[in-house]
């Protein structure tokens, strides 16, 4: 937006007059545009003229679109350079302050967390007067959205507070806890966590405890779902003995919760608790938990709970998991919920280290075998990316011959995310197999994939030829890999033939200099002759790429004169790319 000095000529006063100007504007991009450029707006005006005059401004500008108030927001947050420095941070907390008792939960958040970082910053005493009385003002305020945001901020404020400032803050934070409207217990239980981490370790027993406790009865299940976050931490900031008596019990209620909600947000959290409460209580005490929640009745907690079964197998000992976690295993890799299937299938295969060869073999085959003839495409996809962990524990050989036959199939799934997810680890199954072993079972199977219907198949098949024949050696490559390849060149369809263009261009570097010039050049050069203009503009990138993998005399004497044929083609690509293709044959004979 153009703009010019004011009247009176004054051009100090032109930074703020545009920024008047432009969040007056009608255009919410204009006015999101000048929001995002206040550092540059407060660079021109100074430090005093943006206390004086832009911090005001924006104070005033608080009722606005939210996606222009959460920009605000998030440029508060690194505004003290601006404003002075840590001296005067306290000018920030009243735009932010305003922005904290927004309606829109988003600008809220951003303004807290703005409003912690400008916390950090201020001297002791802008704390004492200024940041611990805005907290206090936000947890007694009369609308909802302000006390939502004190509960935020408590840990920042308790952290640098005095004594008796702090008991002040906790009287608050408990009585925010017991708070009469839902949307205020719910930021206080989600919060709770992160306050405690503050606390003196005495007071936690004491005082947070028994809010805690309280926050788990809540009538509603919002809050009660939020209050299952602070188990972990409430569990790892006690001592064992206390977290055992206090939390434990919390965390079995919780797994059997009258809210679906709750219990999912357990069984996601159950592993980091374990964590918390230690090996010997998880054992003893949550296994029952879990094992209900892989047979609770709602299908997103089961997904919840079969995708924790690998971390939560490794805190038990391996009679426990063969006991109590396998039956439910088997149960879930035939559930009726297809994520449910798709979350097992994911982390399954990372039990068998744990398990042990025999039970692998035993207990997990079937499991595996059931999953990779899924209908629904994702199951299969997380089982095969998983393979080597199986691999590692119950041998190449083994695994060859219970599970190739499904990686076979699976070689040409209809779906193709599946076909790629298997071309994706054919290099890793090919050095545990052998050479032998891989070209009388998949080896066709990968030139099948240079004419998938879907380019994103051929264009991975290509990087997997370079792969397998970095894997193998040149030899085996020119025995293995070239021969069929070429017999592509003449497929009647030009988008299979730029395919294998493409890889003899992944083959060029592996092989070595004999195959390349006496082979595989005279089928690139011959394709130089196609019809289609996009093979003949693809031959000449290819012979640009070729050129420093040969030698200057077969630049001169085969590369070179294929290029100027192209050079003089009908169509503008062919003599563009060959011009470039040019360029570089004459830089290496020129070096």
């Amino acid at each position: 937006m153009n703009s010019t000095p004011d009247d009176n000529g004054d051009e100090s006063l032109y930074p703020i007059a545009v920024l008047i100007d432009e969040l007056k504007n009608e255009d919410v991009a204009l006015r999101l545009n000048s929001v995002k450029r206040l550092s540059t707006i407060a660079l021109a005006l100074g430090e005093e003229r943006t206390r004086k005059e832009l911090i005001p401004f924006l104070n005033d500008s608080s009722e606005d679109e939210d996606e222009v108030l959460l920009a605000m927001a998030e440029e508060l947050g690194r505004f003290v350079p601006y404003v002075g420095g840590p001296n005067h941070a306290h000018e920030l907390l009243v735009p932010l302050e305003s922005l904290c008792c927004t309606e829109e939960t988003v600008v809220r958040d951003k303004a807290v967390e703005s409003m912690s970082k400008v916390g950090q910053d201020l001297p002791e005493s802008s704390v004492a007067e200024s940041f611990i009385p805005l907290v206090k003002r936000l947890a007694t305020g009369e609308w909802f959205t302000s006390r939502v945001s004190a509960c935020g901020l408590f840990a920042s404020a308790y952290r640098r507070a005095g004594s008796t400032q702090r008991a002040d803050l906790r009287a608050m934070y408990r009585d925010l806890c017991a708070d009469d409207t839902p949307m205020v217990r719910r930021s206080a239980a989600s919060n709770l966590g992160k306050f405690a981490e503050v606390v003196e370790p005495e007071m936690i027993n004491k005082e947070l405890i028994p809010q805690f406790q309280n926050l788990t009865v809540d009538e509603q299940d919002s809050v009660r779902l939020l209050t299952v976050d602070g188990c972990g931490p409430l569990a790892r900031l006690l001592p064992k003995d206390d977290a055992v008596r206090s939390i434990l019990p919390i965390v079995q209620n919780f797994s059997q919760d009258k809210s679906w909600r709750v219990r999912y947000n357990v069984a996601q959290q159950l592993c980091q608790m374990c964590d918390a409460l230690g090996p010997e209580v998880s054992r003893r005490e949550l296994v029952p938990a879990f094992v209900r929640l892989l047979r609770d009745s709602e299908a997103e907690v089961r997904v919840a709970a079969a995708g924790k079964v690998s971390v939560f197998c490794k805190q038990l000992a391996n009679d426990q998991v063969m006991q109590a976690v396998l039956p439910c295993v088997k149960e879930l890799s035939s559930d009726s919920s297809q994520y449910v299937r798709a979350a097992l299938a994911a982390v399954v295969m990372e039990l068998a280290p744990v398990l042990g060869k025999a039970a692998t073999i035993d207990s997990l085959l079937p499991v595996f075998l059931s999953l990779l003839k899924d209908e629904f495409p994702d199951v299969r996809l997380n089982i095969i990316s998983k393979l080597d962990q199986v691999n590692q524990v119950i041998g190449i050989d083994l695994l060859a011959q219970s599970l190739l036959p499904a990686i076979e199939e699976l070689a040409e799934d209809k779906h193709w995310r599946v076909r790629l997810a298997i071309i994706e680890y054919i290099p890793l199954l090919a050095s545990q197999l052998g050479a032998d072993f891989f070209e009388e079972k998949l080896g066709p199977q990968c030139m099948r994939w240079l004419q998938d219907s879907v380019y994103s198949i051929r264009e991975a098949a290509t990087r997997n030829l370079m792969k397998l024949a970095q894997e193998f050696g040149p030899e085996w490559a020119r025995d293995h890999l070239v021969p069929p390849v070429l017999g592509m060149v003449n497929n009647p369809h030009y988008l299979y033939r730029m395919t294998v263009l493409v890889a003899i261009a992944s083959l060029a570097p592996v092989v070595s200099h004999d195959v390349l010039c006496a082979t595989m050049l005279p089928v690139v050069v011959s394709c130089s002759k196609d019809k289609v203009p996009n093979i003949k503009f693809n031959v000449a990138k290819m012979l640009e790429k070729l050129v420093p993998l040969v030698d200057a005399s077969v630049v001169e004497r085969t590369i070179k004169p294929c290029l100027l044929e192209l050079h003089e083609d009908a169509d503008v690509d062919v003599r563009f790319f060959a011009h470039q293709a040019l360029s570089s044959c004459d830089a290496v004979t020129a070096a």
